[in-house]
């Protein structure tokens, strides 16, 4: 699918890291993008600075991600492009010290990261099947999810994360095999250890630590470097229904 200048896009996690990356992208190739995020002041910034549309949005409220797809669209008409970037990353063991892992936490992973990101699929692919296809083939449109390789590679403390991931990469397939005859591709992206705000806000021994663990480049993935390959998927249309791990070859280790 190539990129048109009435062609609207959603990110979802779109106020900073891989999102905001993401969304800059997308602005560059002349595309409108809606941000989705909590963070109300980072977002509007990010989309000022991008000439886009910022409307803060919980992505495990469903209210809230159709209130958000309602006024993207009013904005901006259907969206043709969904990246999901929307996620959170608390760590805690199955058991530990004597207590199980607090299955609060563990829900709300889920319910963030995995039922967040099925919730704007659901929502998005809906509209995108009343599109006019823009391919030869039929296309109508592109969405885009991040899983990540604790999907594959969980580490000590990852359970709930991993959980969220895995099911993120498992339903890609799917996914795209739902939405195959309505001409809208489904990719997922799993990156390694990237420079989000969290891993920037560690020193930069330990980040370069990190990055030696990477066998090449041996150095932290960054938030430009994914927004690349999501500028790849939508321009090639035989990408579908399939995880790309985007990790200079990392596997984790335990811990």
């Amino acid at each position: 699918m190539q990129f048109t200048n009435d062609m609207a896009a959603v990110v979802t996690g779109g106020a900073s890291g891989l999102g905001a990356a993401t969304a800059r992208m997308l602005a560059g190739e002349g595309v409108k993008v809606t941000l989705f995020d909590r963070d109300a002041a980072q977002g509007a910034q990010v989309a000022g600075e991008i000439g886009g549309l910022f409307v803060e949005v919980d992505v495990t409220d469903q209210a809230s991600v159709e209130a958000g797809f309602a006024k993207a669209r009013a904005a901006h008409g259907v969206e043709r492009i969904l990246v999901n970037c929307a996620g959170i990353a608390p760590v805690a063991k199955t058991t530990s010290r004597g207590e199980p892992h607090p299955m609060d936490m563990f829900e709300k992973v889920i319910a963030v990261n995995l039922t967040g990101s099925f919730r704007c699929i659901a929502l998005s692919a809906t509209a995108m099947t009343g599109l006019d296809p823009v391919t030869a083939d039929g296309g109508r449109g592109v969405i885009v999810s991040t899983a990540s390789v604790a999907a594959f590679d969980g580490q000590i403390g990852q359970v709930a994360y991993a959980a969220s991931k895995g099911g993120i990469a498992g339903m890609t397939l799917p996914v795209a095999r739902d939405l195959s005859r309505s001409g809208i591709r489904v990719m997922t992206i799993a990156p390694g250890i990237f420079e989000t705000p969290m891993l920037l806000g560690l020193s930069q021994e330990v980040q370069d630590s990190l990055g030696q663990q990477v066998p090449f480049p041996s150095r932290l993935g960054r938030a430009a470097e994914y927004a690349q390959l999501v500028k790849a998927i939508i321009e090639n249309d035989m990408l579908n229904g399939e995880t790309i791990r985007l990790d200079g070859a990392i596997r984790m280790a335990p811990k």
